[in-house]
């Protein structure tokens, strides 16, 4: 075989694997490693998204976990999307101690907010989520 051919047999392998990595990251282009919470009308950063999963480097201590605090607008120049990072998922928190707590079901509370459906953000919002998203997974 010549090279040209197998050079394009491994670029379209390479591109059914990426294309299953994404689909398994993103099903029907949902991310699937976030939880978004809705802490109400009266907050400015409204909505926060808590990015889970294994796409943190590092271990241990070196583990960073990533969040974005938004308002309806977050492209705005009077809205907010500010990011940040925690040492453990944001989410699963209590009482100062870390990872003694699972995140609430769709619909139950925590202190960020009641926990939504990815469908409940603002498009922009989730136009950002998934910019994040893609970032962090390498996609």
């Amino acid at each position: 075989m010549n090279s040209a051919v197998i050079n394009s047999e491994v670029t379209s392998k390479q591109t059914k694997r990426q294309l299953r990595r994404i689909d398994s990251l993103m099903p029907s282009g949902i991310p699937r490693w976030i939880r978004c919470y809705d802490d109400g009308p009266n907050h400015y950063d409204r909505y926060t998204v808590v990015y889970t999963g294994r796409y943190a480097k590092g271990t241990g201590y070196d583990r960073r976990y990533h969040y974005v605090g938004m308002s309806a607008m977050p492209f705005s120049p009077s809205g907010l999307g500010q990011h940040g990072e925690s040492e453990h998922i944001l989410d699963t928190t209590r009482d100062g101690r870390v990872g003694y707590k699972w995140p609430p079901a769709i619909g139950g509370k925590c202190y960020l907010g009641t926990r939504i459906q990815f469908s409940d953000l603002p498009i922009d919002c989730q136009k950002l989520v998934i910019s994040d998203y893609r970032e962090l997974w390498g996609l």
